[in-house]
């Protein structure tokens, strides 16, 4: 049976919580920055499943690992050590410079994790009362109860009360408002490097060098929430790399695996021994299938020359974007990291998203007014100039 854009949205309608805002296509297959609907109809896709096809759609180095791999072990639980798992656990490490890692299933489930650790760190060192985690307004950290109290955006918050309790939030990149937030309850400040969901922003880097240097002097753990921005998407491996700091804790998801749902945070010794057996765990958490096709993906992105092209792309996207800003008022800023570009307007973005789609362009709109592009990191120059194309179609005639 084929079934079309519409047999797959009918069906999904009557069966599927209604919890996004879906587009009226079904994706139904994918190769490289390409995908195809149910009725035939392609897309260059620019958003690359929200950051996690890091190598575009089916690479094969990622599809040959998950199929070896699903041949030979799928699943045993963490009672057991396997060796996808410890072959990756070690490429993030030394990737890294960071000591250990847990893994689990999500973004989210990372930021909870972290968090956890964060909170234990404090009670071991300094007692119950050393438990506040300060996160920055704008940001983002997940749809669990804890993570969702995290996450500076209180349209999230709504309706799912009553909230986790020990968050306070700062504006991003005020050192004085961070200082003033900063006290002797307060165990770990968690920060991404940049913000996706509130917008595209990136930290400042004198900011964050602060912030290191304050969080060592009083012995807060540095959280980083490189969810979005890790992986090669800033040009480096991990966006922190970019900053010249070095976080006690990191977190990672999306691009982690290519492509298959797999979370993970990475820690110092330090901050890693407040986590013994029984105080974390994860079913699945970093299971064969995954951590193979994470180690392809680790195996790419470390390649000669592959992240100094992400950093060549990213120049000739923004090169592009800025001549569209000087022919289209509308454009107010063109701001981000690397293959992490939010292209800030001034009216509403929603429309102007599903308009690229109908003209074969998938994109997708944060903070009400913020294109965001997360192309694979495989996209070709000539898939940005298409993109680059179309935006500049869309954009004709829009009056600031």
């Amino acid at each position: 049976m084929t079934m079309t854009n519409e047999d797959i949205r009918n069906l999904g309608e009557q069966h599927v919580m209604n919890t996004y805002g879906r587009t009226d296509f079904a994706l139904v297959r994918g190769r490289g920055t390409r995908v195809w609907d149910a009725d035939g109809n392609e897309y260059l896709d620019m958003l690359a499943g929200i950051a996690v096809n890091v190598l575009g759609h089916c690479p094969p180095e990622v599809t040959d690992a998950l199929c070896d791999q699903a041949n030979t072990l799928m699943h045993t639980s963490n009672l057991y050590w396997t060796e996808p798992q410890v072959l990756l656990a070690r490429e993030l490490c030394q990737g890294s410079g960071l000591d250990k890692v847990f893994f689990c299933n999500s973004g989210a489930e990372a930021n909870e994790g972290a968090i956890k650790l964060a909170r234990k760190y404090g009670a071991d060192h300094y007692g119950p009362e050393r438990h506040v985690v300060v996160t920055m307004e704008k940001s983002f950290h997940g749809r669990t109860l804890a993570t969702l109290k995290a996450t500076g955006q209180p349209k999230f918050h709504e309706d799912f009360g009553p909230h986790a309790e020990g968050f306070r939030y700062v504006p991003l990149n005020d050192w004085e408002a961070l200082l003033e937030a900063v006290d002797d309850a307060v165990c770990a400040v968690m920060i991404e490097p940049v913000q996706g969901e509130g917008g595209v922003f990136p930290v400042d880097r004198a900011f964050l060098q602060k912030l290191e240097a304050l969080c060592r002097e009083r012995d807060i753990l540095l959280i980083l929430d490189e969810v979005q921005c890790g992986f090669g998407r800033s040009g480096h491996l991990f966006a922190f790399q970019n900053y010249g700091v070095t976080p006690d804790v990191m977190t990672l998801a999306k691009g982690l695996g290519g492509g298959v749902p797999i979370g993970a945070f990475l820690a110092s010794d330090r901050a890693a021994a407040s986590l013994g057996p029984g105080k974390h765990g994860s079913t699945f958490g970093g299971n064969p299938l995954v951590c193979a096709a994470a180690l392809a993906v680790m195996t790419r992105l470390n390649a000669p020359g592959f992240l100094e092209s992400v950093n060549d792309k990213s120049a000739y996207f923004k090169e592009g974007l800025e001549a569209l800003a000087a022919k289209h008022p509308v454009i107010l800023e063109i701001r981000g990291l690397g293959l992490m570009i939010g292209v800030k307007l001034s009216v509403p973005g929603a429309g102007l998203v599903k308009e690229a789609a109908s003209r074969g362009l998938l994109i997708n709109c944060t903070d009400t007014d913020t294109l965001r592009f997360l192309p694979p990191l495989t996209v070709s120059p000539e898939e940005i100039d298409e993109a680059i194309a179309i935006l500049d179609g869309l954009l004709s005639g829009l009056n600031p």
